[in-house]
């Protein structure tokens, strides 16, 4: 099973998510992440989502895509002449005997400790999903309390601009 990025352009109007994630539910395609934002233009939004599977698997999605009205440009990122990024917070249980690791880590990862408490160290990490997934990894042992992420946001590198 291959991991791949699809970025859709599509009009930035109500229903066009649900009709796109609808399609991936009626053809039994499982999204792994999925972000959706306006784009430099307000008619647009860009939705951006991972999936899991074969070059034959990856083709139907797209063509699937392509062909829904309000859809305007659908493409697979490739992940050599990408840029992938994800945000995520993660709460982790606040003791003494934890503490000076979380906060190393947090430095060692560049992440940002946003929120102290007794009980809880909140941390916000960005970085490409191999590094979020190292630093769950790693906080589990230390008691992960809550955990959010965006999914994945990608731009290809260097792509010529056309009118």
């Amino acid at each position: 099973m291959n991991r791949f990025v699809i970025a859709a352009y599509v009009e930035n109007k109500y229903g066009v998510l649900t009709r796109v994630a609808s399609l991936f539910m009626r053809k039994g395609f499982n999204i792994d992440s999925l972000s959706v934002g306006e784009t430099e233009s307000h008619e647009y939004s860009r939705i951006t989502l991972t999936a899991s599977g074969d070059n034959a698997t990856r083709d139907q999605m797209v063509n699937q895509m392509q062909k829904l009205h309000n859809v305007k440009r659908v493409m697979v990122l490739d992940e050599n002449s990408s840029l992938e990024r994800e945000l995520m917070f993660v709460k982790v249980r606040n003791t003494p005997e934890n503490r000076a690791e979380v906060m190393a880590a947090s430095e060692i990862y560049r992440g940002k400790i946003v929120d102290y408490s007794p009980e809880t160290l909140c941390v916000e990490l960005t970085g490409d999903p191999g590094k979020i997934n190292a630093f769950v990894t790693l906080m589990k042992p230390l008691g992960i309390v809550e955990l959010c992420r965006t999914g994945v946001v990608a731009l290809e590198r260097n792509r010529s601009i056309t009118a």
